[in-house]
């Protein structure tokens, strides 16, 4: 990798983190997002799954494991599953089309985002719902790197407390990220996907401090306002992506 697309990558990394940081999430779509603009997704993919996975361990630590493991193992064994072994067309696949589908995610998610819907609360049938998005969100994981849809939507409905729900997305993410990462392992050599030693460690550098610098600015920030700019973001992001994909 040149000089430039190093700098990039610091770049990309550093704002995503700095998106975690304020957030609790958004470490993985808004580096895929910026990232599938200039390289292959599948070598995005393989540059965002360490600092994904790392930033997510501390996020799952808490209380509330045991609770959250009996409420949500439905959706986490078919994320993990969907991820593994999607049949659908996945990060490897040539052409536009795995752009062009993660571009369609990120303007769905960017969609809902500034929408905002009330969802109705799954009540009795919440495992069977939890698996049904697993599921999705494992095939769309495998297409685009992107674990947001509909998983996310799907823990909001639940109405968990702020601190249990926090845990639920990093204990999810972790699923989903560990299940791309065994997705991605011969895919990134067959598509030759593999990134050098470098390239990791300056995302992994950057993204710790975008982290910190993000957890610097959670209580300045109106959290309504970044969101809003955020989704504006990732529709923005996923409309420029489709623009280019066709």
């Amino acid at each position: 990798m040149d000089h430039f697309t190093l700098a990039l990558i610091a770049f990309v990394f550093l704002a995503a983190g700095a998106v975690k940081g304020v957030s609790g999430m958004g470490l993985p779509t808004f580096s895929m997002a910026l990232l599938g603009l200039f390289m292959p997704t599948a070598t995005a993919a393989t540059l965002m799954l360490i600092p994904s996975l790392l930033t997510n361990i501390a996020q799952c630590v808490g209380p509330h494991g045991r609770t959250l493991a009996r409420r949500l193992w439905p959706m986490w064994l078919m994320l993990a599953l969907a991820t593994v072994w999607s049949p659908l067309p996945d990060l490897g696949s040539a052409g536009s089309g795995a752009r062009a589908t993660l571009g369609v995610v990120l303007v769905a998610y960017g969609l809902w985002g500034l929408a905002r819907p009330a969802l109705p609360s799954p009540g009795r049938l919440a495992l069977p719902a939890g698996g049904v998005a697993g599921l999705f969100s494992g095939l769309l994981t495998a297409a685009t790197g992107v674990f947001v849809m509909p998983m996310v939507p799907y823990l909001q409905s639940l109405r968990l407390e702020k601190d249990v729900l926090i845990q639920a997305l990093g204990l999810s993410f972790l699923v989903a990220t560990l299940a791309l990462a065994a997705r991605l392992g011969p895919l990134a050599v067959l598509s030759g996907a593999a990134v050098p030693l470098t390239g990791h460690a300056i995302a992994l550098v950057a993204a710790f401090a975008g982290l910190w610098i993000g957890a610097t600015l959670r209580n300045r920030l109106p959290l309504p306002v970044f969101q809003r700019a955020l989704y504006s973001v990732f529709l923005a992001l996923g409309s420029l992506m489709l623009a280019r994909a066709f």
